[in-house]
């Protein structure tokens, strides 16, 4: 099976691109060699554990992307199957504009930093909205914050239908407060 990711983005005019660019031939190997990156191993399920942020991209049914930064404590967004993600939403801004584009596209695509170890996932997948009042116990209990104040009003779905790693060529590396403590705490210890 080729990989998944390069299957679904890799379409017509992206082909007509990588050919123009000299890049298809490689990328044509990569995909036929690679593993389908359609479930997670647990190298995905560690990273998207560590994660205290990500980018989430939707579209509207008149074709406008919509890029949003999502953000709570570390593991927030949880890995409940090997194809599926959840996380907790909670009042925001109110504009609701990801779970509006989703009532027309479920199409949803993510991206996963590690900025102090310059590593990012993209995944691709369907994207679904329940109400706090229809899921089921066991999947709020999933997606629990404890000791996060917060009011949760909907669970949302991600089924995966691909993934992939990038290169960590151009990722700056940045720290938070909290990483760049640690790093300076393990740097005074070894002194």
């Amino acid at each position: 099976m080729s990989h998944q990711f390069a299957k679904i983005m890799f379409t017509d005019s992206v082909k007509a691109a990588q050919e123009q660019y000299g890049s298809r031939a490689r990328l044509e190997r990569f995909a036929e060699m690679s593993r389908p990156n359609i479930e997670f191993t647990e190298r995905e399920v560690g990273f998207i554990a560590q994660r205290d942020t990500f980018y989430m991209a939707t579209v509207n049914e008149d074709g406008w992307p919509y890029v949003q930064h999502r953000g709570g404590p570390t593991g927030f967004l949880r890995v409940i199957g090997p194809k599926c993600l959840a996380y907790a939403d909670f009042r925001g801004n109110t504009q609701l504009v990801s779970v509006g584009n989703v009532a027309s596209n479920d199409r949803v695509s993510l991206i996963l930093m590690d900025y102090p170890n310059r590593r990012r996932l993209k995944i691709l997948g369907h994207m679904r909205v329940e109400t706090v009042q229809d899921v089921p116990n066991g999947d709020l209990a999933a997606v629990e914050l404890p000791g996060y104040r917060v009011h949760v009003e909907r669970v949302v779905y991600i089924d995966v239908a691909a993934f992939d790693w990038n290169c960590p060529q151009h990722i700056t590396q940045r720290y938070t407060e909290s990483e760049f403590v640690e790093l300076h705490q393990s740097g005074l210890d070894n002194e």
